[in-house]
């Protein structure tokens, strides 16, 4: 077994806070080529991202908080430089159903927080009740098909002042056989 894919999925880490150097569009572009190529049922490719940079995080947080009715933006969108929306995208398909389709779009979302956590950077994603609302609907600029599936937080990675415990898992606890007839 190469031991490549086994390697990043046992490092991973969801990193909370992370420092402000991030990919640039270019190396995001080469990622995100790669992530797209999880099992997609007909190729319908039911997903889009949306890079969130600068002011964009600013708006990020006014639509947070007009979905909260808070008068004072959500600094939450500030805790890194980079986001980027995971959009579920569905397609018209007699033969692919739309749950299918949206674990298309979270496979895209999970191999691409593989390949920045593989290639040095930090991510986090981020989900929440507000991912439905209509203000970050809006804010987005999402049709009316289209879901947010949350944000991917990416920053460089923060040296910890605690070594880290990776957390295991025992896989045979969650695999079984059928019920006996």
């Amino acid at each position: 077994m190469s031991a490549g894919a086994y390697e990043a999925a046992l490092t991973r880490r969801s990193r909370s806070k992370v420092s402000p150097e991030t990919p640039d569009h270019d190396e995001l572009v080469r990622l995100v080529s790669a992530a797209g190529r999880v099992a997609d049922h007909s190729g319908l490719e039911p997903w889009r991202l949306i890079e969130l940079r600068g002011t964009d995080r600013h708006r990020l947080g006014e639509a947070l908080a007009e979905a909260e009715g808070k008068r004072s933006p959500s600094t939450k969108p500030l805790r890194a430089e980079l986001l980027i929306a995971i959009v579920f995208a569905p397609k018209k398909s007699h033969k692919v159903p739309e749950w299918e389709q949206e674990a298309v779009a979270s496979g895209v979302a999970h191999v691409l927080s593989l390949l920045l956590d593989e290639a040095g950077w930090g991510v986090l994603w981020r989900t929440g009740e507000l991912t439905r609302t209509e203000p970050v609907h809006r804010m987005h600029g999402l049709a009316p098909q289209e879901k947010l599936l949350g944000w991917l937080y990416v920053g460089g990675v923060l040296p910890r002042d605690k070594p880290e415990r990776p957390r295991t898992i025992d896989g045979a606890r969650f695999i079984t056989g059928l019920p006996t007839a």
